[in-house]
């Protein structure tokens, strides 16, 4: 990891690798990884979705800005992981 100041949080991205190392060493070469992308998205997108949705106090149109989407696709997105009740 880069050198960061006990008061800045760890990056996503630290995160994702960790998931994924760990994802990889359940795997343990008894199966294949297999449609890794799909997985990965669906897997950060819902909570990421719900979480800016939270964050925004459920305004839609603030939501789609701080995800840099539009309004559009942040319903779509809303119905298909069944988040727009």
């Amino acid at each position: 990891m880069t050198d960061r100041r006990p008061d800045q949080p760890i990056p996503l991205s630290h995160h994702v690798s960790d998931s994924l190392d760990a994802y990889f060493r359940a795997l343990n070469g008894c199966q294949p990884p297999s449609d890794l992308y799909r997985m990965v998205l669906e897997q950060v997108e819902k909570p990421l979705l719900s979480s800016v949705l939270e964050y925004s106090a459920g305004n839609q149109s603030r939501a789609a800005e701080v995800l840099g989407i539009n309004r559009g696709t942040l319903r779509k997105k809303l119905k298909q992981y069944a988040l727009d009740r």
